[in-house]
């Protein structure tokens, strides 16, 4: 079994990074919409509290998240929808507190957990898996508030995270779509933000997949049209992974638009 402990550390570096956002915001401000439609940024807050309580229950009380899971599933297209939309309407500073004393009793319980597999809405995982997927989801949702507030956001190497569901997913992608994933294994290479190279993959592999990271993760988790990003496919099977690509479970999202085109500069005299 894998020590938990360097990406509960990534997680929760990953949570204080976008409590550095929300954190001090008017609470005006708290309902700016951000790019997912119908959600602003208390519903992105709300989204991923509401999954911390999720996944704190699975790691605590697995008989009781498989009787939420179940009753949650009966309605798979709108339970996500409806947590985000319950704490939303919580005020901004309850809301922020609640999403802190779940990120922290969830840290606390993954790493204090015994061992085995945790159940989850998909297959179940272990407290590794766990955790990174909370800090892929965290990290997505971030981008959401990030650019409803306007900012860049500085890439760090927990990214390596990100990328990696992203490229564990890809058979899972295939199947969201419908589609019979190839038996054939990918190469991926990816320049993380620290300059290094992030490899996935036999060297020889005919498919390969090379680019960012950051614009790798920010299509994975459907944050970018696959226009707007520096991702490159070698081979039809690569790029087709490439147009159905995500990180997460669930039906495939909508995901975002290309960004319009610049406008045309006036002439000057």
């Amino acid at each position: 079994m894998s020590d938990p402990s360097p990406v509960l550390a990534d997680l929760h570096a990953e949570g204080e990074a976008l409590d550095g956002l929300v954190g001090q915001l008017a609470e005006d401000r708290w309902a700016l919409p951000t790019p997912a439609a119908g959600w602003t940024i208390a519903h992105q807050i709300a989204h991923l509290a509401w999954t911390d309580e999720q996944a704190l229950r699975a790691a605590t009380d697995p008989d009781g998240f498989r009787r939420a899971a179940e009753a949650a599933l009966a309605s798979p297209d709108t339970f996500v929808d409806e947590g985000a939309e319950e704490g939303a309407r919580r005020p901004p500073a309850e809301l922020l507190a609640h999403w802190r004393a779940g990120r922290a009793a969830l840290h606390e319980a993954l790493a204090g957990h015994a061992g085995g597999r945790l159940p989850w809405f998909g297959p179940p995982m272990s407290v590794t898996s766990m955790a990174t997927a909370r800090l892929m989801e965290t990290w997505a949702h971030g981008q959401d508030v990030a650019d409803a507030l306007g900012v860049v956001r500085e890439p760090t190497v927990r990214l390596r995270h990100v990328a990696h569901i992203g490229v564990r997913a890809r058979n899972f992608a295939y199947v969201a779509h419908g589609r019979t994933p190839p038996e054939e294994e990918f190469r991926v290479e990816l320049r993380g933000p620290d300059g290094g190279l992030w490899t996935w993959g036999p060297e020889n592999a005919a498919q390969r997949v090379t680019g960012a990271a950051l614009d790798f993760c920010l299509l994975v988790t459907q944050r970018a049209h696959r226009a707007d990003v520096d991702v490159r496919a070698e081979g039809a099977e690569a790029e087709r992974w490439l147009t159905i690509a995500q990180a997460f479970a669930g039906p495939p999202g909508p995901g975002r638009g290309p960004r319009p085109a610049a406008a045309p500069k006036e002439p000057t005299a």
